[in-house]
């Protein structure tokens, strides 16, 4: 078994695909091209497939038996497309889980209340005010030196590429700062890779950050015991001072999964508000009428095997205020400022 995390989780993905597409031809030859049909087709492949059932019946009591026959109620022959789609929205947002959409050529059905329903803890504004206009990019990294020498970076998009040649020429250039802050509050995900690839930077040996599990059958139960996720150090330069990494709810997906794994990073903490969570990895399947459903298939969880499907606690809770804004203050970027004086003062 392979101790690399992006090896174990890309062969996890491909026998998790593999069970996936042996079932995909079914869905199309059980169920016609109809509202009824569509409708049943959409149920019965999350029924199969979706991979927190389980943990969301102990959460919140979700039942997708008695979430079918809500929905099919509503479901008729001779609805047109926009209601059928409207109809099959209201229930995929039941799961409550931003990885699950609904595409068709007219229409994205989404569930974004993972962020929407919290404070944003995060302003462009303030975010131009303490780049300036003179920082530095590496690939998706924005960074420069603060006026009390302390690193900034902020990395927007764990979906924008960052090569080991790029992680080398940032932290040089920070290498004499006291401090390093990480800001990815809004990054919304995109490639574990790149998560990981930027986690290495920060510790010193191989590390169990997690868990992993693939789906092995059709019933909501039916998982691969728990394979453990180890990041490994990287071979290039590595950060040894205080690091602060911002968090609000919009971190999520492969941005979630690096906040996992810095909480075992030994010269970093957490500051912000939870992150938004999507702890499950993604795949995709087609309905008879041509749209298509994207779902949770691969549960993660954190090093001791708790879902952080609904997000992860920070270390230091702070939030974004009111009278900080008026004045041209970030208050998450302050505080992490005092915190990195104050942990390089003890080194």
């Amino acid at each position: 078994m392979s101790n690399h995390l992006s090896r174990r989780c890309l062969r996890l993905s491909l026998i998790a695909l593999v069970i996936l597409g042996l079932c995909a031809c079914v869905d199309e030859e059980e169920f016609g091209n109809t509202p009824r049909g569509n409708f049943e087709a959409l149920w019965k492949i999350l029924d199969e497939r979706y991979c927190f059932f389980d943990y969301k019946r102990e959460t919140y009591g979700l039942d997708w038996d008695a979430i079918h026959e809500k929905y099919r109620a509503r479901i008729s022959d001779r609805m047109n497309s926009s209601q059928l789609f409207e109809v099959c929205s209201d229930m995929l947002s039941e799961l409550r889980d931003g990885h699950v959409n609904l595409s068709a050529s007219h229409d994205l059905a989404r569930y974004w209340s993972w962020q929407e329903d919290f404070p944003t803890n995060f302003s462009d504004t303030l975010l131009r005010r303490y780049l300036g206009t003179d920082y530095r990019i590496a690939a998706g990294l924005k960074y420069r030196v603060l006026d009390d020498n302390i690193g900034y970076v902020y990395y927007e998009s764990f979906a924008d590429g960052i090569g080991e040649g790029n992680l080398d020429e940032v932290l040089s250039a920070l290498m004499l700062c006291r401090g390093l802050i990480l800001d990815i509050r809004s990054n919304t995900g995109g490639l574990v890779t790149n998560a990981e690839r930027l986690a290495a930077r920060f510790i010193d040996q191989a590390t169990h950050v997690g868990y992993i599990q693939h789906k092995t059958g059709k019933g909501h139960s039916d998982f691969s015991s728990m394979e453990r996720q180890i990041l490994e150090p990287s071979s290039n330069i590595r950060w040894h001072k205080p690091v602060c990494v911002l968090t609000n709810r919009q971190v999520y997906s492969a941005a979630n999964e690096f906040v996992k794994y810095m909480h075992h990073a030994p010269h970093a903490t957490i500051a912000g508000d939870r992150t938004g969570g999507g702890a499950g990895l993604p795949f995709s399947s087609s309905l008879p009428n041509g749209w298509t459903v994207r779902f949770s298939a691969c549960p993660m969880y954190d090093s001791d095997g708790r879902s952080t499907e609904f997000g992860i606690e920070p270390d230091h809770a702070v939030g974004l205020l009111d009278s900080d804004f008026a004045r041209g203050r970030d208050t998450i970027i302050e505080w992490a400022r005092q915190w990195i004086a104050l942990a390089a003062n003890k080194q």
